[in-house]
């Protein structure tokens, strides 16, 4: 496992990097192809005017239509969700995913992945626009392998974590399957921006069994097994990495030094007993989450999860299994040193529906919860005590990966 070194970046060196990816002034980026319009989204619920103040900002989406109707892309729309503040269309047969503003070199960015197959072995690139809409650098998974859209994250010292899929064969006669099974194994890499250098590389397959995962073996050992189906990887509080495997049902804190899995919630071999606070259920598994996504850290010990409850065989969406009748945001406290992990506070979908893929659930400073309810059409929005602020729709067959609302100082704020 190679060992991970930050990179020592003075702020001439962090200047001339920057630099070196900005697309120069008057270069705009390319014209969103022609094609069906983007989706609109049908506000329900208004968010109160003031409601979290200037902390929450703009929604951000990427649509994805299942139909001809509509095309795909990203958008910035206005606090209420009725406005377009800047939208981006992308090419017909591809998606976008995981839209939003991150901060890049001091600056604020919007960030996504573009590309195919996403929810299997897909294949894109994340890209990087600045505060004028213009791209100003592309982001490749490296040693081969190719960015899925799960997960494009900048870290605090201008690195970016992407997650790819990859293919393998694996001798699986120990838990009854084939010796010879084709499986899909998750891997992480943090990636240099500027040079595409891979600076740090995790594979599921090193550091967790075959025997943990949720999902049943295919009929054929030639069908690709999804074992695991990474998810996110996040940056916790403590600076290690949090990923997550929906496919075990588990969250794990990997070291970012040395790849070693320092504790894993949820699942087959979860390090923590889990209970559930006064008031609060757990599935019929006796799991806090089932086929979950997106972990976020809180401090202090608590973390969010999207708590999907709910997958498709085989990660397809059709033939839906469920552990609890609806999906949820649950948020759970670890205690490290009593080995307890405990459902403190669960949120569950406004019309009690179950999302059998995606979804994501973001924490804002002013103690709102933003929601975006996967493969279902919402995006919801609640307060500290779980009233519902904002709930909004798009139109049937069309969903968006994950949903988050962030300040944007936008040059110009251009409708287009």
């Amino acid at each position: 496992m190679p060992r991970y070194t930050r990179p020592a970046r003075t702020l001439a060196a962090a200047a001339v990097a920057l630099l070196a990816t900005v697309t120069l002034p008057g270069a705009a980026a390319a014209a969103a192809p022609a094609g069906p319009p983007l989706p609109p989204l049908t506000v329900s619920t208004d968010r109160p005017s003031g409601a979290g103040g200037n902390l929450g900002g703009d929604l951000f989406v990427a649509p994805s239509s299942a139909t001809a109707r509509y095309g795909s892309g990203v958008e910035i729309l206005s606090q209420d969700g009725r406005h377009v503040v800047w939208s981006h269309q992308v090419p017909a047969g591809q998606q976008a995913a995981d839209f939003r503003a991150q901060t890049y070199h001091g600056q604020p960015v919007l960030t996504w992945w573009q590309g195919t197959g996403l929810g299997g072995v897909s294949t894109g690139v994340d890209y990087i626009y600045d505060a004028h809409y213009r791209k100003i650098a592309e982001v490749r998974a490296g040693n081969g392998l190719s960015a899925d859209g799960h997960e494009f994250l900048i870290t605090p010292w201008n690195t970016a974590l992407v997650i790819s899929y990859t293919d393998a064969t694996a001798d699986l006669r120990s838990i009854g399957g084939p010796a010879d099974q084709k499986v899909i194994n998750g891997v992480v890499q943090e990636i240099d921006i500027r040079t595409g250098k891979v600076l740090f590389s995790w594979n599921s397959a090193d550091h967790v069994p075959y025997a943990q995962s949720e999902q049943p073996l295919p009929s054929s050992p030639d069908q690709p097994w999804d074992w695991f189906h990474l998810n996110a990887v996040k940056l916790d509080t403590d600076g290690s990495l949090l990923l997550d495997a929906r496919n075990t049902w588990t969250s794990y804190q990997v070291s970012r030094t040395t790849g070693r899995i320092q504790w894993q919630l949820g699942g087959k071999a979860s390090s923590f007993t889990i209970a559930a606070a006064p008031g609060q259920q757990l599935d019929a598994a006796g799991e806090a989450f089932a086929w979950q996504h997106d972990p976020e850290p809180l401090g202090n010990g608590l973390y969010t999860f999207f708590d999907n409850e709910s997958a498709g065989a085989a990660n397809t969406g059709t033939g839906a299994v469920t552990e609890l009748p609806h999906s949820r945001v649950v948020t759970v406290r670890l205690d490290r040193a009593t080995h307890r992990a405990t459902l403190v506070r669960s949120v569950d979908q406004p019309a009690g529906l179950s999302a059998s893929s995606q979804g994501n659930a973001q924490s804002l400073r002013g103690g709102d919860l933003v929601v975006g309810w996967g493969s279902l059409p919402y995006v919801s929005e609640f307060d500290r005590s779980g009233r519902l602020l904002f709930d909004a729709a798009f139109p049937a067959g069309v969903n968006t990966y994950r949903a988050y609302r962030f300040p944007w100082p936008g040059s110009d704020r251009p409708a287009r």
